[in-house]
């Protein structure tokens, strides 16, 4: 399996501006192998082949005067830049013909200098070093390994992110690292006021990092708003606000990974709802508190680590009514509002924790249960295995 391992660097005035023009020409390059795509769709021809595309925007481009300036930048950049062009668009016809499993996929867009910059380097371009690494026509860059990498890299991104922070995320094949097999099985129910509620009765609250900061980021706004655009003030206004999101995304994205990775390791089957979370944030009461929780990336981050780990993840129907279930006797009691925390069963009189009632019946809907059938009557249940995750695709969904 791949795996991302991402490492902040600290480039020198000369190699932030070697950067930047490595980024503009990569930006160029896909911006108008793309409006030649689009062009020629325009005009009812096929979409030119990833060679063509090559010859003509890289290696002829630079013959030119209006493009001879790609050739002060490595060429390996711009050739990456077009395969995932070309990746792009192939997942974008796999979505559209029912090939491709999840959401719809778009089809590519054109790039921005306002948005996050990113450059990849195959093995030819770059070179390990013990405190810097270096990368063809941009030299040697200092950078922090906080962690090992467990292998030589295939490829590295050099990444800018809207904070004007740098990185290098690289790519590793890694193996599954098998961990003891243990009895232990759970079901989490994930909510609003508590983050995760576990079958066994344990409540874990979220860190919540916007609606703590909620007043300083009203006020980075506020002065954002009040700046005109393209002035030098609105661009610091501007970037104290990508900072202020840098460190909300760290606080909550730490929080989620050793979350899952302790359910991870201590238990061996772990059973999630499948929540319609892109549904659910156009509520615009609970948007920005759903928002501020994080709930699909921390499934993501369960399925990879389950992956990674030898260990099962199942996520059950989205309609199976957890929290209206009896979780003693199976008895559905009806919907009930979200502000009733507690309920007595009007069959076997058991009062429940909403939560906590919801939890155990998500552990008995995925398969798991102590009886045969979970609750000694003759309901049935099924259970839906989630397809394993990509770790390669998501560079926030890295292993820890």
């Amino acid at each position: 399996m791949k795996s991302r391992f991402k490492y902040r660097i600290y480039p020198t005035p000369g190699q932030k501006h070697r950067l930047a023009k490595l980024f503009g020409c990569v930006r160029v390059v896909w911006n108008d192998s793309l409006a030649c795509c689009q062009e020629k769709y325009k005009l009812g021809e096929n979409k030119p082949t990833n060679s063509e595309l090559q010859k003509l925007f890289i290696t002829q481009a630079k013959k030119t005067e209006d493009r001879e300036w790609l050739s002060e930048v490595s060429n390996i950049p711009l050739q990456q830049s077009l395969n995932d062009l070309n990746q792009a668009y192939q997942n974008f016809f796999k979505s559209t013909k029912g090939q491709r499993k999840g959401k719809a996929i778009k089809p590519p867009k054109f790039k921005t200098r306002k948005s996050k910059q990113t450059a990849r380097f195959r093995k030819d371009g770059f070179k390990l070093g013990q405190h810097k690494v270096y990368l063809a026509k941009i030299g040697k860059l200092k950078i922090v390994w906080s962690r090992e990498l467990p292998a030589a890299p295939s490829s590295v991104t050099v990444i800018k992110d809207s904070a004007n922070r740098y990185f290098l995320s690289f790519v590793v094949e890694t193996c599954a690292e098998i961990l003891p097999q243990t009895d232990n099985s759970v079901g989490i129910d994930l909510g609003i006021k508590t983050f995760a509620t576990l079958s066994d009765g344990t409540k874990i609250d979220a860190p919540k990092p916007l609606k703590k900061r909620i007043k300083k980021y009203k006020k980075l706004s506020k002065s954002l708003s009040k700046k005109t655009k393209g002035t030098n003030r609105y661009e610091k206004a501007k970037l104290r606000l990508a900072k202020f999101h840098a460190k909300l995304k760290e606080t909550r994205t730490d929080f989620l990974h050793k979350l899952s990775t302790k359910i991870i390791c201590e238990n061996q089957t772990v059973v999630l709802e499948d929540l319609n979370v892109s549904g659910m944030v156009k509520n615009r009461k609970l948007s920005r508190a759903i928002s501020d929780l994080g709930w699909r990336t921390f499934r993501t981050f369960l399925e990879g680590k389950a992956e990674k780990y030898g260990r099962d993840f199942r996520v059950i129907n989205r309609w199976e009514p957890t929290s209206q279930t009896c979780s003693s006797c199976g008895f559905k009691g009806g919907k009930l509002d979200l502000s009733v925390r507690e309920w007595e069963c009007f069959n076997c009189g058991v009062k429940h924790d909403r939560d906590e009632n919801a939890a155990i019946n998500i552990l008995v809907a995925g398969g798991q249960s102590e009886t045969k059938n979970g609750r000694g009557d003759k309901r049935k249940t099924t259970a839906k295995v989630a397809a394993v995750c990509e770790t390669s695709t998501h560079q926030g969904a890295k292993a820890r």
